[in-house]
């Protein structure tokens, strides 16, 4: 069963590498958006958002495999299977994009040629360093996990300010941004020294017969991460699209302003979440304990944050970062209430992959994208669909942490 202190006391840990991996990118953060404009601003949104997306195909979802497999050899063959994956997947990323460019598709006219030539680059290497993260958590080397993020995130903004002082432009935030992830993986693998792996031409057997034992993540927990990952990425993409590079710099920045609590508190909270509810599931056949504790101290956690930008975001905005920011502050407040209940949920969701219930998790996936596109097609101003998709996703949310909890307690139905 779950202890107390000891939740806490791994929490405080992630959450000191995570704070640390946070503060630079934040403080960072006006002086970035005073050295760029909302265009490059957004049009590096889309690279960011394109590779986040092809990182999770790049893993098949075998980094969450990592956590419940402790064995040496089952992980050297997990890192195996994800490095053949990863390159398979930034090949084919790169080629698709310039395939993309050259037939004159929109979203890839909005991107520059280094942006196309470097998405299969961002995505390896974020699919990698995802990895290495899940076998420190399957270990608890908690404070070593941390230390790399710090380093890598720090990298980050550094390389992007040092570039754009020199006019770099967008291709220096794309640049500042290969260096720290690059960066926080060399840290990632010197600290953490996981079992060796190679990238082979072909995947083996054992790597075969791994994959059919786990077929579930790939199966089912692959196409509901992309899913999720694509949704919260598609408004960037249609905002683009239809109203411009501008307005999707402005959503860019608030989306980045309210995801910094999820990154900074409820991923440290998700980490800890992950062995505890594992623990407790093996032993007594659910963790609702788990589930109902960590519930409690994410409402704890994220109401005070949710409230202040809900009230002061707009002035908030324009001082920070500027008066031409100020409109980002006006979405923020839109989306605050969303953000609240995603900074609950998100944690929670791993409980469908200890109960092994991911087809439930990726149809609820499905409805999300279908409200998200019907809602960002639909004619209407920025604010518009910005308020409507908050109202849907909110709602959806509330579904979600219902099926969640009966997940935790085993009462579902097997799926």
């Amino acid at each position: 069963m779950m202890r107390v202190p000891t939740f806490w006391k791994h929490v405080i840990t992630v959450l000191g590498g995570t704070l640390g991996a946070q503060a630079l990118p934040l403080l960072a953060a006006p002086l970035i958006t005073r050295m760029c404009t909302p265009a490059e601003m957004g049009a590096f949104s889309v690279w960011l958002g394109m590779v986040a997306v092809a990182a999770i195909g790049a893993t098949l979802r075998m980094e969450a495999a990592m956590i419940l497999d402790d064995e040496a050899e089952q992980q050297r063959t997990c890192f195996r299977v994800v490095f053949y994956a990863a390159t398979v997947t930034a090949v084919l990323v790169t080629l698709a994009a310039l395939t993309a460019r050259v037939a004159g598709l929109p979203v890839a006219r909005e991107l520059s040629w280094p942006a196309l030539l470097t998405i299969g680059a961002g995505t390896w290497l974020t699919a990698c360093m995802q990895t290495t993260l899940a076998y420190a958590t399957s270990h608890n080397a908690f404070g070593k996990a941390a230390r790399a993020k710090v380093w890598g995130a720090a990298t980050i903004p550094l390389a992007q300010l040092a570039l754009l002082y020199f006019n770099a432009g967008g291709t220096g935030l794309l640049a500042g941004q290969l260096a720290g992830l690059a960066a926080g993986l060399v840290a990632a693998r010197l600290m953490l020294r996981p079992p060796p792996a190679h990238i082979g031409w072909r995947l083996e057997p054992d790597q075969r017969a791994y994959l059919a034992r786990h077929e579930g993540f790939w199966r089912f927990s692959l196409p509901s991460s992309l899913l999720n990952a694509l949704v919260g990425q598609l408004p960037l993409f249609l905002i683009g699209m239809r109203h411009g590079a501008l307005a999707a710099g402005l959503y860019a920045l608030t989306q980045r302003v309210l995801a910094a609590p999820i990154s900074l508190l409820a991923s440290s909270v998700l980490e800890v979440f992950k062995r505890q509810s594992v623990f407790e599931f093996q032993t007594v056949g659910h963790c609702q304990q788990a589930y109902r504790y960590t519930f409690r101290a994410l409402l704890l956690l994220g109401l005070g944050p949710a409230l202040a930008l809900f009230l002061f975001s707009p002035p908030l905005f324009a001082w920070i970062f500027g008066e031409s920011w100020r409109e980002a502050g006006e979405l923020a407040r839109i989306l605050a209430p969303l953000f609240f209940l995603n900074f609950i949920a998100s944690p929670l969701s791993y409980v469908f992959f200890v109960a092994g219930k991911q087809k439930i998790d990726l149809v609820w996936q499905v409805a999300l994208f279908s409200m998200t596109v019907c809602v960002f097609l639909a004619p209407g101003t920025l604010r518009q669909s910005v308020l409507w998709y908050a109202i849907g996703y909110s709602s959806l949310y509330l579904v979600y942490l219902h099926l969640s909890w009966q997940c935790s307690r085993n009462h579902l139905a097997a799926a």
